[in-house]
């Protein structure tokens, strides 16, 4: 698929693959925030699947893909504000955000920037990631190339052949890096609780977050909450592809009825 076919509003930090089966105005948008190392592509996927229900936006970071020369932001923070500066053209409309692992952080952040706008988002889908109250100390972003490129194989993210290729190492590593600098070096700040639904997915096997960690997120918010766990590790999405379909589906579905 050609940059001009994806890109959204000719923003780079948006991608669009799919035009909404609804027409436009009419579909709820939902946004995805991917993972740490991860590009929009991965969830080409998700995209596809979930036209039926929403229009479906993807966000592309720097440092990956066609943007794969410029320098990315290595602070939460930073990820978060390119992704709020280029919705601006979907405000007004019903926003849900999705997020897995890093991605579930800046969606976590972006709701509450909206919020404090004055729009909030209809909804808010958080996977694969512990909620920002559980203290960890997050230092992969300080190792080695092999040993933080060892972390991602394990999680089952990246293809081994991929990463075994010294070319494409030295393509993908600064990204990740950047990544994983910016969500290592995250520090929780507090606030009100957020007005917003929260729906929580995860991997029934993660070694990254466990259940009572994903649900530990129930704790920032004052609207409803729902958790559902699903068979597989970091990437179950991957795996359970069908069944996180329907439940992101499901949520979509939900927070419409709550408005």
């Amino acid at each position: 698929m050609s940059t001009a076919r994806a890109a959204a509003s000719g923003n780079p930090w948006i991608r669009r693959f799919h035009p909404p089966a609804r027409p436009s105005g009419a579909a709820p948008v939902l946004v995805v925030l991917p993972h740490a190392g991860g590009n929009a592509s991965f969830y080409f996927p998700l995209s596809r699947d979930l036209a039926a229900h929403a229009e479906v936006l993807t966000a592309q970071y720097p440092g990956r893909q066609e943007r794969l020369g410029e320098p990315g932001p290595d602070t939460v923070a930073g990820l978060v504000g390119g992704v709020e500066g280029a919705l601006e053209p979907w405000r007004g409309r019903p926003l849900v955000l999705f997020g897995h692992s890093m991605g579930a952080v800046l969606a976590y952040e972006l709701a509450r920037r909206l919020e404090a706008s004055g729009e909030g988002p209809r909804g808010l889908i958080l996977s694969g990631r512990r909620s920002p109250l559980v203290p960890r100390h997050d230092d992969l972003h300080t190792r080695d190339d092999d040993a933080l490129l060892a972390h991602v194989q394990a999680l089952s993210g990246t293809d081994a052949g991929l990463l075994a290729d010294p070319e494409l190492r030295e393509m993908v590593l600064p990204a990740l890096r950047s990544d994983y600098r910016a969500v290592g070096t995250y520090r929780h700040e507090p606030g009100p609780p957020l007005r917003t639904p929260v729906s929580v997915l995860c991997g029934e096997s993660d070694p990254r977050t466990s259940a009572a960690e994903a649900m530990g997120w129930r704790e920032l918010t004052e609207a409803a909450f729902t958790f559902r766990g699903f068979p597989g590790g970091h990437f179950y999405l991957v795996g359970q592809h069908g069944a996180v379909v329907r439940a992101i589906a499901d949520d979509l579905e939900a927070f419409a009825a709550a408005v």
